[in-house]
């Protein structure tokens, strides 16, 4: 396990790397959520993982495998295979047969979000759309085994998802080696679905404020998970449609909402999930999430609260037991997860350390640890402040802490740089490395950062945090 004073050893050997590069430009604001509480739309019934495409090459691989362009992939790394028909779904009995002796866990806001429904499938169409190949470079340039989209639109059909893995990860991008997801999982959110209810207190009902997750149309916002290993797909849960008021002392503003909204207003803005993994005989749970922003409101402070609850609704899940007694999945199955379960939590939790008393609770709890992944980009990105100190006397300055601070950060808004995004495993895994894909200005691969048509591929940056393989040891 990473420690905090190791986080803030590897900030200060950053540090040194960009002392002296110029500072990295970035505009991107925080667009999460456009102006209210998010919202969202009616799931289906039944979700499933969505069977994507299988590999045709031996995938225990030598030590150091390249892939088809001849390019060599780090040793603990598995080369992509070129991409076949679609397979049929694997069993939740089968194992998957990638070999190697860790697992790469990781979380991205993508901002791939559209205007209106149905855009981002038909600009993904024919594997042309500028961001998507620029979202897909890096995917492939860090090569997660699992890795959790945040902001990519759902469909019903889930045709944007299938697109995305064949035509965009599946086909290299940037020179960089193909990835293949066999297995997809996707599901409906909040976003965009109509509550009937007046959420904001304008006097009206209907419009993206009114939905139980903030959007203009059902599945905005969505999210999306690939795995290089098969999902347990019998024991997904998903907890959509959970009621805020079913979470005991929670910190909804009732009088805001007044009672009858109070009562029907669902608590995760977009969904919460749990994606059972099947890695090498050993079941890993995927918690995912995207809680709302704690912004865009008033002095009722109702995504601030709502915020707090989504997460502490995650670290209850994981506590299990008394902790989660109120808490009933999409089918009515009560319960969190057990004691002895294995997990990574991912998403963008819209939440900053020493900030939000929930994502400090969340990664302070004894059945979680926080790798604090860091970058040279991160520290950049806060300026020079960051850089400035009395670092050799640590006890009389908060320098190194304020640098480790800065080095964790994930996203770059226009209030600067902060840290939301994360990827936190359960206590029983054994964390080999961690880092955020945010290159400092002097990197080459700086220039992933930005589309061919010199736009910022998104506000957040990759997060991953490589763990051993078998996990729990």
């Amino acid at each position: 396990m990473l420690s905090w004073s190791a986080s803030i050893a590897v900030a200060a050997s950053l540090a040194v790397n960009v002392w002296a590069s110029p500072v990295m430009p970035h505009s991107p604001d925080f667009s999460d959520a456009p102006t209210a509480p998010l919202q969202t739309q009616s799931a289906p019934a039944d979700p499933s993982v969505l069977p994507s495409q299988t590999a045709t090459s031996d995938p225990s691989a030598p030590s150091s495998p390249s892939d088809s362009s001849g390019q060599t992939l780090p040793s603990d790394r598995i080369a992509p295979s070129d991409l076949v028909a679609p397979s049929e779904q694997v069993a939740p009995s089968e194992e998957s047969s990638v070999l190697v002796d860790s697992l790469r866990f990781a979380t991205f806001n993508v901002s791939m979000f559209r205007n209106s429904e149905g855009a981002l499938a038909t600009e993904l169409k024919n594997g042309s759309s500028v961001q998507g190949k620029a979202v897909a470079e890096i995917i492939q340039r860090t090569q997660p085994d699992v890795v959790l989209l945040n902001e990519f639109d759902y469909d019903a059909t889930d045709e944007s998802a299938r697109v995305f893995a064949n035509e965009y990860l599946g086909v290299s991008q940037g020179n960089q080696p193909a990835a293949s997801y066999p297995f997809i999982y996707t599901a409906a959110s909040n976003t965009g679905v109509q509550s009937g209810a007046d959420l904001n207190g304008d006097g009206e009902v209907g419009g993206p404020q009114d939905a139980y997750g903030f959007g203009s149309f059902p599945g905005q916002y969505g999210m999306v998970l690939y795995s290089k290993y098969p999902i347990d797909t019998t024991n997904v849960r998903t907890f959509q449609k959970l009621k805020w008021s079913a979470m005991p002392d929670n910190l909804m503003p009732v009088e805001f909402y007044g009672a009858l909204a109070a009562k029907t207003l669902r608590l995760p803005s977009k969904s919460l999930w749990d994606v059972p993994l099947l890695v090498n005989g050993k079941t890993v749970h995927v918690i995912a999430s995207h809680p709302t922003p704690p912004a865009f409101d008033g002095p009722e402070e109702r995504n601030v609260r709502r915020n707090h609850d989504e997460i502490r609704l995650i670290k209850d899940y994981v506590t299990g037991g008394k902790a989660a007694s109120y808490i009933t999945d999409d089918k009515g199955v009560a319960g969190g997860l057990k004691q002895d379960a294995s997990f990574v939590i991912l998403g963008d939790l819209n939440a900053q350390p020493q900030s939000s008393a929930a994502i400090d609770a969340l990664r302070e709890d004894a059945r979680v640890q926080d790798p604090s992944p860091a970058s040279a980009g991160a520290i950049k990105a806060s300026g020079n402040g960051a850089l400035m100190g009395d670092f050799l006397n640590p006890i009389n300055s908060s320098a190194v802490v304020q640098l480790a601070l800065a080095a964790t950060s994930t996203a770059q808004f226009s209030q600067g740089p902060m840290r939301v995004d994360y990827v936190l495993p359960s206590r029983d895994a054994e964390v080999k490395d961690a880092g955020v894909f945010w290159p400092g200005p002097s990197e080459a691969a700086s220039s992933a950062l930005q589309t061919s048509s010199g736009k910022n591929v998104s506000d957040h940056h990759l997060v991953w945090v490589d763990i051993a393989l078998p996990f729990g040891t």
